[in-house]
């Protein structure tokens, strides 16, 4: 349902649109949508080969296959978000939750600097705080959460205590995933 919605959203773009930078350093909407998609593009064993081909370091190779196929007609990316293999795919040791974060997230990351409101269900977003906060998945993107009490300002959501951090669900995840978010979108001293 989250990649339908977004493909729904991102048809309606003007062309130009797709060349906003997104929340993703140095990706436009059309690199994110691209990466994104990349388990209907690629079997297993052909990212199995770039993979090595970037000896191991998936973030070359996300760089590298974003570039490359963000030069994709945009109506075959908003396809590719469409299609059902896609929607079955799981990323390598991170199950259905990872699955749901990557298109939750990445979805913001082209839809915020877009101006497009993103309405992921209150309760995918809940699912993603929760394992980015206690699950400690934050640390994987280099935010430390200690000494900071999160609240969303537009769900009944919150962890942890100290210095108050109010922002939108979605906002919280997106700075949990270390994103630099639009001035004014997240209250409080980090």
């Amino acid at each position: 349902a989250e990649f339908l919605s977004l493909a729904d959203q991102l048809e309606a773009l003007p062309e130009q649109a797709w060349d906003t930078p997104s929340l993703c350093e140095g990706w436009r909407t059309r690199e994110v949508v691209a990466h994104m998609t990349m388990p209907v593009r690629y079997s297993p064993e052909q990212f199995m080969t770039e993979l090595r081909d970037c000896d191991g370091d998936f973030t070359r190779l996300s760089n590298r296959v974003a570039s490359r196929d963000a030069k994709l007609p945009t109506s075959t990316l908003v396809d590719d978000l469409r299609d059902d293999a896609l929607h079955e795919w799981t990323p390598p040791g991170g199950g259905r939750l990872g699955a749901l974060n990557h298109v939750v997230i990445h979805g913001l990351d082209a839809t915020v600097p877009l101006g497009l409101k993103r309405g992921a269900p209150q309760e995918s977003v809940r699912i993603i705080l929760d394992g980015l906060t206690a699950g400690g998945a934050h640390e994987h993107f280099g935010f430390d959460i200690r000494g900071l009490a999160l609240q969303a300002t537009d769900m009944d959501w919150s962890y942890g205590s100290g210095k108050p951090v109010r922002g939108s669900a979605g906002d919280l995840a997106l700075l949990l995933c270390g994103r630099t978010l639009p001035p004014g979108r997240i209250q409080g001293e980090l």
